[in-house]
Formats: structure tokens, C-alpha cells, sequence
């Protein structure tokens, strides 16, 4: 924040109401997150109402960090051992409350602001404008893509005293939201990167998209745009005067006129100014999204006064931007955090709250850069520093000219090296055991080197796995289900192929009620990473018992034999068990049946040292409407059993039936708990919902080699594939072992390209695979991608006559996955 501020202050601000007024401190930071509060006696903890969580729910957690002033909604009671030395401000509307107070905050920021608006690009843009401004100003930009409702004010939060220059970028979803982004912001420069698709189900229309969009720049006093996107230059030039108006072309006819000259793996950027004066500028991109991109940077860096020299010497240092944070395996079972593109403090504190959301290792390390052009350095190192104390660094490794200042608040264990060179030389892999490790810092100082250094290099081929479409999908369920109901999630089989270990703990983050694997085994590994959750065993056996009971794990009892097995285990070792009662009501696998409820209920009376924590079936046909009527009747089967049961017990257990079709098909009958297996990775399988998840995982191999094959040639084993015309081929480091299935051989599955189909030519081997590149541009290292964004898990699927469960399960282990926020 710019400015501290009393409570008595902000609540004037915000026009709220003093209930319970304790002392006068200053308000330093603002806090909607229970897990992140770095100063508690200085921050303002505002409760907001969101889709997954309540703030109000965690004022006690709150209090008990240290924090003492709060922003709650009318209406929620306080607490009322909490009055006597807190303040609680109350508002109507916490939400507009937060964006009042950042709109004040940002009344105080004296120095240019650029607001950032468009259907893509608007997180590129600000990050390689800030990459190139900050040659010559402190930058303060909004963190990763924070741009929403909530976003903005957070991001404007971070502008502090020291920043000369602000970037913040601007989204919306339906109309009127624009309004409140433009009275927090009010950007002084407006950039309009494009229109598309992008939350096109919010607006009636693609041109009320457009104009609520354009409303961000109502008080700028340029705005920069590409004058090709003809719907965007007749809006702004039917709106708004044309001496705020910056266009640029790639003709003649705009204000800047910046042709491209093409090259290899670079590309050449003529300018020419109003003034018809000319520089050429290079850069490192040839594809047409950067070097739009690039090109409103230029702009934009020429409006803010930067000159040529200066902006070439930024774009020297640019390279494509990964917009996430990359949690990678690394060397002796370490994780490597990749951050490697970040160099300001939003977005460390952010890397760092990633961090701490990770499963325990021996050591928290961080490698840092560095940060340039951060005005006051001694004021901005002891933040860093604090930073590091607050999330218990362990060891600290520093690199370059400043950066040794963080020891003057750091408490830890640090060594500095002047450069990346000299830190490589030094740095050996048996430096690092079973460590959590990030490493960030500035593009100039090349630490994807480091990253190389110390990830673990198994196989070409990668599933990345991306954490927030996990989270969306997750939340889309919640909206689903009712409040009250608990939530099951699958990760068995190593998280349908995505890996158990980390989808269970992002999992915990999000707050799961409980998890369930296949067998013994996979619960012990969860609990040897460190998760905490409740874990139901699917398919326990009696020589597991003694781990189930070590583990802290819950098995799924499903017949009368088992029952008295476990039973006599528990008797005799004088403990007792939460165990999960499997009803078989017409899947015909595991499970009591309707004959065995009275003798079930007898076991029940005779070992009471089993705890019947819930009762559950599995329903046979929930994703197809043909068997609409048999998942009735099962349902109605298991509530009467359910009801035998527990009419029998002095305390209830939970009833769950509902798998993630069932969720969407019957929520009549979500009960206690549901259970989300295939649906929370991307694959909503009843059809209904498909457009609301997103894929979570994306299979990517590369080219190993490019041939050229004469009509009439065949290729790979048993000369299945065939040349129909003179052609290229490419083999790719994918085959049937890492999971691809054979039966994509000779044309039944493609890959994608540079977004351009590529049908498999063939049969698919143990490691490799051919590929028909025939028409489509392709060099040897390119990226393919086997399944993702453009190929449906469900298409692949239904070429071959399986299931996407199969194909996701079926990824081997030596495939590297990579998880990643976006």
C-alpha cells in the first residue's frame, strides 16, 4: 500500500460502521487469505462471500495469527471474545468495500498508470512491458493474471511508494463490470490488445463485449491500439476524441507504422514515427501473437518516453513468457518451483505462497535474482527478507550486485554469488536431498540453467498438469451440491494418471472432505508425503491391516468374511476403525447385498471396534440416459438399506452414491457426500456440462527426427504404413510404453502440430511413433501434442472404442508429469 491507514480512516472510506473499536494501529496490508498474513498486527482481514469458502468462517484462525482488524458484512455475528481488543468495520458489501478502498489507494499513486485490456494477450503485454520499462523505472505490475473483480484491487494493493510506473490489466465476464475496474484504476494509457472469444457467454453480443471493454479507458489519455482490428478502431474512434487516440499499423496510415521483417527464429520490427524518423528493432519471436504483442510494448514504451536504445536493450533481455508457476521433479527427490520469469515482490509473494502449499520436504531453498530497478533497494530487500523469515526459508542462494542486502532482516542460512555463472560452477546436485526448491528471479540473469541443473531428467515426453483448471473443475462440482454436502475425490490409480502426491495436496488446499485410492499401498504414500485428509481404501486385504491401522487409513468393508476378519483384528489389538460399508445394489462387484443386511447388522452389534463412518454404492450406468431407470432403482435400493442399517446404530454415518456423472443426473440424491472422480480431470462424461470443465492435463512429446518418404514407401513395423504421395514424416518419443495405445496405430489417432492435425502413419512401437507431417511446417525438437486443449481425451476415446479413463490411466510412470498454475 502507499499509504497506511487508521481503521477509523477506512471506515470512512468505505462507509462503514465501528462496532468494536480497540486502539488506533495502522493498516499496512490487506489480507482475504487466511494463509498468507505477513504482518497480522498491521493487516486489515476483509471476509468475503466467494463460491469455495466464507471469510467469516475464518475470522477465529485470524484472530489467533494476530491479526485485529476486520472488514465483515453486515449481518454475520462477531464474535464476541473477540471485541475487546479487535476492531470490526461493517459494511453492506465487503467486495465493494475492497475495490473502494483500492480506488482511494490508487487516488495516492502519482506516477503513470496503463491499464490493460482484451480478449488475449493482456498478461504478455504487461509482463514484457515490465520488463522493458523496467530499464529505467521501478515497475509495480498485477501479478499473474489477477484481473478480475477481486484481482484488481489486490493488485493495486501492491503499488507502494517506491514504484514510478504501474501496469495493471483489466477482464470481464458480463456486462457493468468494467465500470468498477475503471473507478479503481482510472489508467492514464490504455492498451486494447484485441477481441475474440474469450467469455463470449457473458454478452449478448461480440460488439457489447467490445464497448464494455472500451469503458476501462474513459479517462485515459491515450489509448494504443491496433488499427487493423477494424471493430476495435471504429469503436474508439466513434467514442473518443482522436488526440487520445494511438494506433499503430503495419501499413502506412496509422501513428506508428512497425512492419516485420521475418527471420529464422527472430524477426525485424520497422519503425517509423510521426515524424517519419525510423529505427529497426529486433526481437526473439517470428509468431504472429508476439509479435502483436511485442508491438503494442513498443508503443506503449515510446508513449511513456523510453527511447529506442533503451527499449531494444529490454527487448533484448525478452523471451517467451511462461505465464506459471512450474512445480517440476527435481534431482534426489527435490521439487523444483519454476518461476524463473518473475522479478518483482507480487509476484514472489505469490511464488511463495505456491510454495507453502506444497507437501513437506527436508528444506524450503530459494534461488533469487537480483530485482531491478526497484527504487528505494534497502527498503524493498528488507520486505524480501521478511518475506523469506515469514515462509521459513531454510537456505537462501542470492545472485548478483544488491542482492545481500536481504540479509539485513533475512535470518536464515544464505550464500550470494555475483553472477549465474558463478553460482553454476559452484552448485552441485549433492547440494540437494528431498528439498522444495524455487528458483526466480530476472530474465537478464538466465536461471532456466539452473532449472536444468537440477530437475530430474527422465524422458522426453511430458503430462503437464495444470493445478488451476483442477481447481476450476473442482469448484464447478461445488456449485453442483449443496452446501452442507461433503465431497469425495478419487485419486486412485495415481490420480487417473496425473500423479496422487500432488493432485492430493493441491486437493488439500482446496479443502476436500475426504479421498479415496485403490489399494493400501497408495493411502500410505499419500500419508508418507504428508497429507492429512481422510482416505478411504477402495480394495484392502487382510495382510494390510496392521499398515490401515498405522496409516490412519479407512478400508471399505464389502462382505460378511471381511467384516469378521477386520473385526477380530481391531478386537484383538483392543483398537477400533472407521471403516466404509460397500452396498452392492446392481454393479455385481464388491459389496453386501440386500440378503446380507441382518447379518450385517449383526457384525455390526458384535464388533462395535468397527466405526461405520459411511454407506455407499456405485451406480452402474449413471452417464447414459438409457439407464436412467435402473440407477433409479438402485438409489431407492440403497436409501431402504441405508435406512435398515442405521436405524440399528446410536449415531449416523454418512450415505454417498453419486459419482461424477451421477452428480449432474440425479442431484436429488446427493445426500451426505458425493464422489468426483473422472469429471474433476476434465471429462464431464453425461455430455451435459462438457464446455464448463477444462482438461487438466496435457500429454506432449517432441520430434526426434524428420524424413522424407517417396510415394509408395512404407513405414515402421510389418510395413503397415504407407506413403500415398511423396511426403514427410516425423517420429516422435512416444510410444506403448509410455502409455500411447497401439490401437492409434495407421491413421486411427493424430497429433497436433503448431494446432494442425498430424495422423499417426504405421503402427505405433515400444518408445517411438510416426507421424504423417506431409503439408505442415515442422522442424526436428518441435513440441506435439498427444492429448489436451484442441484433442479431446473423449474423441481419442471414441476412435479407438474405450473410455477416457483408460487412456489417462494408462500414462506410464516413467512419463515426467510437470503441475503448473497458469
Amino acid at each position: 500500500m502507499i499509504q497506511s491507514l487508521t481503521t477509523h480512516q477506512i471506515s470512512g472510506l468505505v462507509d462503514g460502521e465501528v462496532i468494536s473499536q480497540s486502539g488506533q494501529g495502522l493498516v499496512a496490508w490487506i489480507s482475504i487469505d487466511s494463509r498468507n498474513i505477513l504482518e497480522p498486527s498491521k493487516t486489515l482481514f476483509v471476509a468475503l462471500k466467494g463460491a469455495k469458502f466464507d471469510g467469516h468462517d475464518f475470522i477465529k484462525s485470524v484472530y489467533e495469527e494476530g491479526v485485529r482488524s476486520f472488514l465483515i458484512q453486515k449481518g454475520n455475528p462477531v464474535l464476541d471474545n473477540l471485541t475487546t481488543d479487535s476492531t470490526f468495520i461493517v459494511v453492506d458489501n465487503p467486495h465493494e468495500a475492497l475495490q473502494k478502498l483500492a480506488a482511494y489507494e490508487r487516488s495516492l499513486f502519482s506516477g503513470p498508470l496503463v491499464g490493460i485490456t482484451g480478449s488475449n494477450g493482456k498478461t504478455i503485454v504487461k509482463e514484457w512491458l515490465g520488463q522493458v520499462l523496467g530499464q529505467k523505472f521501478a515497475v509495480a505490475k498485477s501479478p499473474k493474471s489477477y484481473n478480475s473483480q477481486v484481482g484488481v484491487p489486490l493488485s493495486v494493493f501492491g503499488i507502494e511508494q517506491n514504484h514510478q510506473v504501474a501496469i495493471m490489466e483489466a477482464g470481464i465476464s458480463k456486462p457493468r463490470e468494467m465500470m468498477k475496474l475503471e473507478a479503481i484504476l482510472r489508467p492514464e494509457i490504455g492498451i486494447f490488445t484485441n477481441i475474440g472469444t474469450a467469455h463470449e457467454e457473458g454478452f449478448e453480443s461480440q460488439d457489447q463485449k467490445l464497448a464494455e471493454k472500451a469503458v476501462l479507458f474513459e479517462n485515459s489519455k491515450f489509448i494504443i491500439y491496433r488499427k487493423e482490428h477494424s471493430k476495435i478502431h471504429d469503436l474508439l474512434t466513434s467514442k473518443y476524441d482522436s488526440n487520445r487516440l494511438i494506433s499503430w499499423s503495419d501499413t502506412a496510415g496509422a501513428d506508428y507504422t512497425l512492419s516485420i521483417k521475418k527471420e529464422s527464429d527472430r524477426s525485424k520490427i520497422l519503425l517509423m514515427k510521426p515524424d517519419l524518423s525510423v529505427f529497426t528493432f529486433s526481437v526473439p519471436f517470428a509468431d504472429q501473437a508476439s509479435l502483436e504483442n511485442i508491438r503494442h510494448v513498443i508503443v506503449a514504451s515510446l508513449s511513456l518516453g523510453l527511447g529506442e536504445a533503451l527499449i531494444q536493450e529490454g527487448l533484448n533481455h525478452l523471451k517467451a513468457v511462461e505465464m506459471r508457476l512450474t512445480l517440476k521433479p527435481g534431482i534426489n527427490d527435490c521439487l523444483i518451483i519454476d518461476d524463473t520469469y518473475n522479478n518483482d515482490l507480487a509476484g514472489l509473494r505469490l511464488a511463495l505462497d505456491f510454495m507453502a502449499a506444497q507437501r513437506p520436504k527436508r528444506r524450503k531453498v530459494i534461488v533469487l535474482s537480483d530485482m531491478l530497478q526497484v527504487g528505494n533497494a534497502e527498503f524493498v530487500y528488507a520486505e524480501v527478507g521478511e518475506l523469506l523469515n515469514f515462509h521459513q526459508i531454510d537456505f537462501f542462494i542470492g545472485v548478483g550486485e544488491k542482492i545481500k542486502l536481504v540479509t539485513n532482516s533475512y535470518q536464515g542460512k544464505s550464500v550470494f554469488f555475483p553472477n549465474t555463472d558463478a553460482l553454476m560452477s559452484h552448485i552441485s546436485q549433492e547440494d540437494f536431498d528431498n528439498d522444495l526448491m524455487l528458483v526466480t528471479g530476472a530474465r537478464k540473469f538466465g536461471f532456466e540453467a539452473v532449472v536444468n541443473r537440477l530437475q530430474q531428467r527422465i524422458h522426453g515426453t511430458t503430462l503437464e498438469i495444470n493445478l488451476n483448471a483442477l481447481t476450476h473443475n473442482y469448484n464447478f462440482y461445488k456449485t453442483q451440491i449443496l452446501p452442507n454436502t461433503k465431497v469425495m475425490v478419487m485419486v486412485k490409480a495415481f490420480a487417473y494418471g496425473g500423479g496422487a502426491a500432488e493432485i492430493a495436496n493441491h486437493l488439500q488446499q482446496l479443502r476436500a472432505d475426504y479421498l479415496a485410492v485403490a489399494y493400501t499401498d497408495e493411502g500410505v504414500a499419500l500419508r508418507e508425503e504428508g497429507i492429512r485428509l481422510p482416505i478411504m481404501v477402495l480394495n484392502p486385504v487382510q495382510e494390510s491391516f496392521i499398515h490401515l491401522e498405522k496409516f490412519d487409513l479407512e478400508p471399505v468393508v464389502y462382505s460378511p468374511d471381511f467384516f469378521r476378519q477386520l473385526g477380530k483384528f481391531c478386537q484383538n489389538r483392543n483398537i477400533s476403525m472407521k471403516v466404509h460399508l460397500d452396498m452392492d445394489t446392481g454393479m455385481h462387484r464388491l459389496g453386501f447385498e440386500q440378503e446380507h443386511v441382518q447379518e450385517l447388522i449383526s457384525m455390526i452389534k458384535s464388533y462395535p471396534q468397527l466405526i461405520i463412518e459411511s454407506i455407499y454404492t456405485h451406480l452402474v450406468g449413471a452417464d447414459e440416459e438409457i439407464h436412467r431407470d435402473f440407477s433409479l432403482a438402485q438409489l431407492r435400493s440403497f436409501v431402504e438399506m441405508c435406512d435398515t442399517i442405521s436405524g440399528t446404530l446410536d449415531y449416523k454415518p454418512m450415505r454417498h452414491a453419486l459419482n461424477s456423472a451421477g452428480i449432474i443426473q440425479f442431484p436429488e440424491y446427493q445426500m451426505d457426500m458425493v464422489r468426483l472422480g473422472i469429471g474433476l480431470y476434465g471429462v464431464e462424461v453425461s455430455g451435459k456440462f462438457e464446455t464448463h470443465l477444462k482438461p487438466i492435463s496435457t500429454l506432449k512429446t517432441t520430434i526426434s527426427q524428420i524424413k522424407s518418404i517417396p510415394q509408395g514407401q512404407t513405414i515402421g513395423y510389418s510395413r503397415k504404413g504407407k506413403m500415398d504421395e511423396d511426403g514427410k514424416i516425423a517420429t516422435i518419443a512416444l510410444g506403448y510404453a509410455d502409455g500411447y495405445d497401439r490401437r492409434f496405430s495407421n491413421g486411427k489417432g493424430f497429433v497436433l502440430i503448431d494446432g494442425k492435425k498430424a495422423p499417426v502413419i504405421g503402427n505405433v512401437c515400444m518408445d517411438m511413433t510416426m507421424i504423417n507431417i506431409t503439408g505442415i511446417e515442422a522442424n526436428e525438437g518441435d513440441e506435439v501434442i498427444i492429448y489436451g486443449p484442441g484433442i479431446s481425451l473423449k474423441e481419442l476415446s471414441e476412435r479407438i472404442g474405450t473410455i477416457p479413463y483408460e487412456l489417462l490411466t494408462n500414462i506410464s510412470s516413467r512419463v515426467k508429469r510437470v503441475y503448473y498454475l497458469d
